[in-house]
Formats: C-alpha cells, sequence, structure tokens
C-alpha cells in the first residue's frame, strides 16, 4: 500500500560523512535550549526553505556554512537560491551571523560564526542571547594550551624498576678503645648507656631575621656599598647612618639602588679629601625629579562584544540595528520585494526621457 506524504517538501538529504569543516573560529554553532528534533520541524516554511533548514539542522558544529559550500551538497538549488532561502530563514529566526574580535594587540582577527537554532526565536530573543558572555565564549574559537610538563608514560610491568629497599635506620657511633679485645668491646657495646642528648643550639646566635639585609633599610645599605665601589668614598657607620635619609629620599622618587651608587660613583675627582661632605653634596645637587608612575599592567582584558552580520550582504552592526538578521535595506527589499507596484509618476518620467532621446536621433 503507498504511503501518503501530507508534506511536498523534498525529503532531507543525508549528510556526507566527508562534509567540510570549517577552520577555527568560523562554522555553525546551535543556540542553546532548542526543542528535541521532531519530524514536523519547519513545517511551517516553503518547500525550498524547510529542505534546506533540515539539511543545516543535522550539520555538526564548525560545519562551514558558506553559500559556496551548501551549494556543493545541495545540487538541486544554486548559489542564489541558497542565499535567499538563508535570508528567509534568518527572517523566520533559525539564524543568525556574527562576527567577533580574537586576539591581543596588533594580533587581533575577526571570527565569523553561524548560529543557527531550529526552535525559531524572535528578535528580543537574539538580541538577549547575543549580548551573554555565554554566546561570546561559543563565538571565540577555544585555543588549547599545550601542558607545561610532558606526561609521564605508564611504566610497563617488564621495564618496571625494582622497588628500592627502606633506608637504613641512622644508629649512633659506638666508639671502641683501639687496644680492646673483640668480646670486650662487644660486651662494652651492649652494656653502653643512651647517647646524651644532643647540645641546645648556641643562644647567642643570630636568626635569619636579623641579618644585615633585614636590620639596614636599602638606603643604608647603598651608601654602605660606595666604599666597596670605590675606596674614595669609603664612609663610616654613623655617616651611612646621617646621610640615610637624603638617600631614601631619592628611593622614594622611585630609583633604583644601583642608579643611586652610579650616580655617587661616577665622574669623581682625583682626590676626595672628605668622603661624607662630598656624598652629601652630590645628594643634595643631583636628586633625581620623581619618576612618573607607570601603567597599570593588571588592567582586565577588554570586553568582547558580538557583532551581528546582515546574512544578504554581510554588514555588520549590534543585534538591535539588524531586526531578523537584516540591515535596513536589505531587509525592505526582501519584505517588499516585486510585490509593491511602481510609482506611476516614475513610470511618467522613464517615458518622457525616452522620447526625449527618440526626438534628438531624429533631429538633423
Amino acid at each position: 500500500m503507498a504511503i501518503q506524504h501530507f508534506s511536498p517538501a523534498l525529503p532531507v538529504p543525508a549528510v556526507s560523512a566527508a562534509y567540510p569543516m570549517a577552520k577555527p573560529g568560523y562554522g555553525k554553532r546551535s543556540a542553546p535550549d532548542q526543542q528535541p528534533r521532531t519530524p514536523h520541524d519547519f513545517a511551517l516554511l516553503p518547500a525550498r526553505e524547510r529542505y534546506i533548514a533540515g539539511f543545516v539542522d543535522h550539520l555538526p558544529d564548525g560545519a562551514a556554512m558558506s553559500v559556496k559550500q551548501l551549494t556543493k551538497q545541495l545540487p538541486l538549488y544554486g548559489q542564489q537560491a541558497i542565499g535567499t532561502s538563508l535570508n528567509a530563514l534568518s527572517v523566520a529566526g533559525h539564524l543568525r551571523r556574527v562576527r567577533c574580535p580574537v586576539g591581543t594587540g596588533d594580533e587581533t582577527r575577526w571570527a565569523f560564526r553561524t548560529f543557527w537554532s531550529r526552535t525559531a526565536r524572535d528578535n528580543a530573543w537574539w538580541t538577549t542571547y547575543l549580548a551573554t558572555e555565554t554566546a561570546v565564549r561559543t563565538a571565540t574559537p577555544a585555543h588549547p594550551t599545550a601542558p607545561t610538563t610532558a606526561p609521564e608514560a605508564p611504566a610497563s610491568p617488564d621495564s618496571a624498576a625494582p622497588p628500592q629497599p627502606p633506608a637504613p635506620t641512622a644508629v649512633p657511633l659506638q666508639r671502641t678503645p683501639p687496644d680492646a679485645a673483640p668480646d670486650t668491646a662487644t660486651a662494652t657495646a651492649a652494656t653502653a648507656s643512651p647517647p646524651a642528648p644532643a647540645a641546645p643550639a648556641d643562644s647567642t646566635a643570630l636568626p635569619a631575621a636579623f641579618s644585615p639585609a633585614s636590620r639596614f633599610s636599602p638606603a643604608y645599605l647603598a651608601l654602605a656599598e660606595l666604599g666597596r665601589k670605590d675606596t674614595r668614598l669609603t664612609l663610616s657607620a654613623h655617616d651611612c647612618t646621617t646621610l640615610e635619609p637624603q638617600a631614601a629620599e631619592w628611593l622614594a622618587r622611585g630609583v633604583t639602588t644601583d642608579y643611586l651608587i652610579t650616580a655617587l660613583t661616577s665622574g669623581l675627582p682625583t682626590h676626595v679629601d672628605c668622603p661624607p661632605r662630598f656624598v652629601r653634596h652630590r645628594l643634595t645637587g643631583r636628586i633625581p625629579p620623581h619618576q612618573p608612575t607607570p601603567p597599570d599592567t593588571n588592567t582586565p582584558p577588554p570586553t568582547r562584544h558580538l557583532l551581528v552580520e546582515c546574512t544578504d550582504c554581510g554588514r555588520p552592526g549590534p543585534p538591535e540595528a539588524l531586526p531578523h538578521g537584516l540591515c535596513r535595506p536589505c531587509h525592505r527589499a526582501h519584505t517588499s520585494g516585486a510585490d509593491t507596484p511602481p510609482d506611476p509618476t516614475q513610470i511618467a518620467a522613464v517615458k518622457a526621457h525616452m522620447a526625449n532621446l527618440r526626438h534628438l536621433l531624429k533631429a538633423p
């Protein structure tokens, strides 16, 4: 018995196993919260749009969605027919083309995606979804990072190393007199008293917290380093303490200790009579200006927003500026098309222009 088909549309073509996938940053992306697939999907669409929508719906995420690639897989229609059908699917709420900037600095490029929804959505839903962070993450291609350490290969049972024996327990050494007999030494070891506890650490030793690097400021240590750099600027402990506030003012202006030492030891005269007075004069006369504050490198990366592309001409814009996924000129041409009758005044103007041209041709 023949089976009656209620739908005049052609059956959905099978997706080829070798269907090309798009490059990273391009291709199809499925919208969330779609209804389960049923045989009556896209029933309200015309036959051609229903046929193409069924094919696109079965494509995996990341598949190429260009008009040329769809034309190769759907030989029943040409590029013009498929492009017109994609415009109709965009108006029906099943499709949106977007672009998103990826990369940082001079390496920024555009990533193109085609969001597809089996369930028809209105403009408000698409505008809200494309403005969310989830849509931005979905549209941005993921760049897998290489692991910092190579994974360890599992060791085979044959090549497994034998278990290491436990480390021997440390046993205190027993002294044996040189002239003692073997049996006497054994008896002495057996009856020896337990070793005396270790002597407590010397309480006079300075802990690491009281090292010179922690007890003195960087300005003091920089002044003390002058004598090692050049013996003509050898300073005493009292001189370093006296000149420490002036050296600290240099460091407060953003310079380093190396810069301070270089500024004080460069261009020295042959003989320095009084190193403290000479260093004080240079600290006062060569004080640097305040260094500019370095820019904050911890600023968060700029927020990336999706731009919706016109499905027909590819003009980008925010989601609210492209209702139904079409720019205003393409939307006006798609909704009106050839149904709008021409303006009678324009017809009269064209006829008058043509009559004038004929009259000019007849003139001698």
